[in-house]
């Protein structure tokens, strides 16, 4: 048998450092955090804000904070499940869903800080480059970095919809062009590269969208009505789509406050064991946590119940 060397000896396990948990369970890439995050001495623990963008199976959430020892802070935060409040009835994890959620956290945040009749941003939506901080004024514009986490910055992608909107609602985020969609390299090495801006409108205002429905009630008028009944619902079609993100744009800018929803005033009442009675009439079960005691006196019941039931069965068949 051929020698085989250890290499996870005793000498390895003793020195082995376990990995931070959220790195175990891979959620976040702390090499690109700790360079978010680190701030410089000479500037005194001024916060560091970051605009972090994440996408679930059913919405975009966007959100500002900054990191302190005891964890991130969230100084405003947006999703895109707001937006049915603007008037926008389904689609709330598209390019075009992000781009209203970025807007939203831009126009929350920068009200939040009073800072939003000083920074309108950019109100006509067109596509191309904007940058605040090259407008003159006298404040500094609220500056973050964006925080994508594990997601691949691909061309295209729906973070950089979130990304143009917070720009375009007066934020300063640096960023470049080149992963928007509508820019398209040089193919000479040297060469100027080009960016189409009315390819990303088009993106913005769900041309995309726009065009898979008018495709699918074409072709398959019955999976068109499956996959778009809350449009259809709300009376909305291909054409209504850069109408309905347009309102949606003006309402944001005119209100972006959140609304908490309103409460109510339900009230429990726990009846017998195990049973609750809601002022709604409605009937819920809920096991009360019981003691090691009653726990321990429960099972000896029980096994007490099982004794007695079989002495009855012995003593009835000797009695037979």
């Amino acid at each position: 048998m051929a020698f085989v060397k250890v290499l996870k000896n005793k000498a390895y396990f003793k020195r082995f450092q376990v990995k931070p948990r959220r790195r175990r369970e891979g959620k976040t890439d702390y090499r690109a955090r700790r360079k978010m995050v680190r701030q410089d001495k000479n500037k005194f623990n001024n916060k560091k804000y970051r605009m972090v963008v994440r996408f679930t199976n059913r919405k975009c959430i966007c959100q500002i904070m900054y990191a302190t020892i005891r964890g991130d802070m969230v100084v405003a935060q947006a999703t895109s499940a707001e937006l049915a409040k603007f008037g926008i009835p389904a689609g709330y994890k598209n390019y075009a869903a992000a781009y209203c959620t970025g807007l939203l956290v831009a126009r929350r945040v920068l009200k939040k800080f009073g800072l939003d009749e000083a920074f309108k941003g950019k109100e006509e939506i067109d596509g191309a480059d904007y940058h605040v901080e090259d407008e003159e004024n006298d404040k500094r514009p609220f500056k973050c970095i964006l925080d994508v986490g594990l997601q691949t910055t691909a061309a295209g992608h729906r973070m950089w919809g979130a990304l143009k909107g917070a720009v375009d609602g007066g934020l300063h985020i640096p960023h470049t062009n080149k992963k928007f969609p509508g820019f398209k390299a040089s193919d000479e090495k040297g060469g100027e590269s080009e960016y189409d801006a009315d390819a990303h409108k088009e993106k913005i205002f769900g041309g995309q969208v726009k065009d898979y429905m008018e495709m699918l009630a074409e072709e398959d008028p019955t999976k068109y009505e499956a996959h778009f009944s809350k449009y259809i619902a709300g009376d909305l079609d291909g054409e209504k789509l850069e109408e309905m993100y347009t309102e949606a744009h003006e309402k944001i800018r005119e209100d972006p406050e959140h609304q908490l929803a309103e409460k109510k005033g339900v009230t429990h009442t726990r009846g017998e064991p195990g049973q609750i009675t809601s002022s709604d009439g409605t009937e819920h079960a809920r096991n009360k946590k019981i003691t090691l005691e009653q726990r321990r006196a429960k099972v000896a019941a029980k096994i007490a119940a099982a004794q007695a039931k079989l002495l009855e069965a012995d003593e009835a068949e000797e009695d037979e």
